[in-house]
């Protein structure tokens, strides 16, 4: 018997005896009876059933990986490993083998899939692939890179490690096919992921996700297995002049070079083991700051040593930074995810230490700075116009829409994911290019706007609650790299007035009422996690509550059933997502993560603040009562999750 038969055998016995589900022996079965899997996956499988570890294999089997809102995300060390999948320190050598997990079979499945829908299209077609520093990230990298010459295309790898917005940049700048990144963004050190895009830079919307997804679905192992060896001997690095376009870009954000330089701010930052040194810091260099960088989470490492996770929304993930800032007394603390598109911010408090601030603050301070700044530099019209447009997501503080009425600039509402921004990009970039001409969209802000509010739409911002954010077309990602630019330059604008990150939400606080937003994420792991996700959501679209926290719900919005048209007239696209209105005017959303084994509920809620006075109170009311809204959907999740 050879060793994958008397592997099968082993797990058919176990599913026999109830340790192993239907599914999970069919997805095995496919990949053992493949004849495909080389020798040292077999001998991974094989070990793990000597283990006895029937809940490992179940967890690597029970489905297989697809495409969610921001790509595809999955395990690539198991919780429980295979002696041959680590090396004699313990640490990952191999990527877990199963079919929920990312390793190399899926990967090229993935990239595979993404050859068949570009080159049907485009003969010979050119790809761009970046890589955080996550485990097995360049390997991945270098078996697309070499799979898609060998298969007759053009591959461009960076050198090193490189941001996710970077990528996008540099897809549109080579004028390339398709993109790949491979990153798991802030997930934990056990994830990896991959994510692409096509020649507009954005990630993959409908119906190019859904075609890759069909083609993925049809290669098995044995489709994949000739590309299994690398040969990286086609493939060409990144230009250097293409990397110079991208600083370059980041640098122009600045719109008052004088007053940054003049009232420059302290800041201390951290990339957190990830990419976002590569930009981050020369970026700021470049327009004359001098950040203080954290060198303890400088250094590049897929295991993230020094934070228990690297999320720049996790007040653990500050603490070294935060002691620097503490130091050197410091006007702004940032910290960049591993992929550099999320970034997350902290400000010195009046009496001492510092906050940090929650994505849809940043948000709000940001839709602020970018109109006042563009308003006057001349760029915008001082009573504001509807042709300039800021975009955020569903689930992103209504107080980014108050800011934009309050200053005449249009505000418009995207389904949660940053793809559904970037389609909007490339929508007014389109109606630009053929209004102004082809070399339009590629115009400075200062050339280019006019020319956007007389013929299309001048992006303005991009928002998502989750930390990410983007202001320049060039880019079709959230990108932190920008941010942090665009963030630093507040500050000093700020500073120039005496005044802080804080002052000014407080002086939005005033003017639109204390506004508090709440994330309950409840996590979901494995096969029986998938259930009861499943559960959840699918119980709140057949029983939606007809109160919630004693406030009458007065509406449900049914996202994947109802019409929804947003302000722009489009039909919002169709999608598993339920926004619910309370009497009281509270408002909660619910969804199911499409990179993470999780449900989402987001609580929204407002306390008008009578004066200044009155503002911390108006504060804390808000918060309760988004935070009575999070105890009172949790409760109810968990017994939705067991019906």
């Amino acid at each position: 018997m050879s060793a994958s038969d008397s592997v099968l055998s082993a797990l058919k016995t176990a599913k026999s005896q109830g340790q192993l589900s239907a599914a999970s022996l069919a997805n095995a079965a496919g990949w053992l009876e493949s004849g495909a899997l080389p020798p040292a996956a077999v001998d991974s499988l094989a070990d793990l059933v000597a283990q006895g570890a029937w809940a490992e294999l179940e967890d690597r089997f029970y489905k297989g990986i697809a495409f969610g809102t921001g790509g595809m995300r999955g395990r690539t060390v198991g919780r429980v490993s295979a002696a041959n999948e680590l090396d004699a320190a313990g640490l990952p050598i191999r990527a877990a083998v199963g079919s929920a997990c990312l390793n190399d079979f899926n990967v090229l499945r993935a990239g595979l899939g993404l050859w068949r829908q570009v080159s049907a299209k485009n003969p010979n077609p050119r790809l761009v692939v970046a890589h955080d520093v996550r485990h097995f990230s360049r390997h991945f990298a270098e078996l697309l890179a070499s799979a898609w010459t060998q298969l007759g295309g053009e591959a461009y790898l960076f050198a090193d490690a490189r941001s996710t917005p970077q990528l996008s940049f540099t897809v549109r700048h080579l004028g390339a096919h398709a993109g790949v990144v491979i990153t798991a963004s802030h997930n934990p050190s056990h994830d990896n992921g991959f994510k692409c895009c096509l020649a507009d830079g954005g990630q993959v919307t409908p119906p190019d996700d859904v075609a890759i997804v069909e083609h993925v679905g049809r290669l098995g192992l044995a489709d994949v297995e000739p590309y299994l060896e690398k040969n990286l001997a086609g493939v060409l690095t990144v230009p250097a002049a293409a990397e110079d376009a991208y600083l370059a870009r980041l640098a122009a954000l600045v719109v008052d070079q004088e007053v940054l330089s003049r009232h420059a701010p302290k800041v201390v930052y951290t990339n957190l083991h990830g990419t976002g040194d590569v930009m981050v810091v020369p970026a700021l260099r470049r327009v004359g700051l001098d950040p203080f960088v954290v060198d303890e989470q400088l250094e590049h490492d897929g295991r993230f040593p020094t934070v228990p996770s690297p999320n720049p929304e996790s007040p653990a993930a500050f603490v070294l930074a935060l002691k620097h800032a503490e130091e050197i007394e410091a006007d702004l603390v940032l910290a960049t995810d591993p992929d550099s598109d999320r970034v997350g911010a902290a400000c010195p408090l009046p009496k001492g230490g510092y906050r940090l601030l929650t994505g849809n603050e940043v948000a709000a301070l940001l839709t602020e700075f970018r109109i006042s700044s563009l308003k006057d530099a001349g760029i915008l019209p001082a009573a504001g116009t509807e042709a300039a447009v800021v975009v955020k997501s569903l689930v992103t503080t209504p107080l980014v829409q108050a800011i934009c009425a309050r200053h005449g600039i249009r505000c418009v509402e995207t389904l949660v994911g940053f793809k559904w921004i970037a389609r909007k990009l490339d929508r007014w970039a389109r109606k630009l290019a053929a209004g102004a001409g082809a070399e339009a969209p590629a115009l400075p802000l200062h050339r280019r706007a006019p020319l956007a509010l007389r013929h299309s739409s001048l992006f303005l911002l991009g928002a998502e609650e989750s930390y990410g954010y983007l202001a320049d077309d060039a880019v079709r990602d959230k990108d932190a790299n920008a941010t942090v630019v665009m963030l630093c330059e507040f500050a000093a604008v700020l500073r120039s007035r005496g005044r802080t990150l804080l002052d000014a939400l407080d002086a939005l606080h005033l003017v639109h009422g204390a506004h508090h937003e709440d994330l309950l994420n409840l996590s979901f792991e494995g096969a029986e996690g998938a259930a009861a996700i499943r559960r959840i959501v699918s119980s709140w679209r057949a029983h939606p509550p007809k109160e919630i926290d004693g406030a009458k719900v007065v509406r449900v919005t049914d996202y994947e059933r109802d019409e929804v048209i947003d302000a722009e007239g489009e039909r919002v696209p169709k999608e598993e997502f339920i926004m619910a209105e309370l009497a009281d005017g509270r408002r909660l959303a619910v969804r199911a993560s499409g990179t993470e084994p999780k449900v989402k509920f987001y609580s929204f809620a407002t306390a008008k603040a009578d004066d200044a006075d009155d503002l911390a109170s108006a504060r804390t009311r808000a918060k309760q009562s988004a935070l009575a809204l999070r105890g009172w959907l949790e409760t109810d999740a968990r017994q939705r999750a067991q019906a």
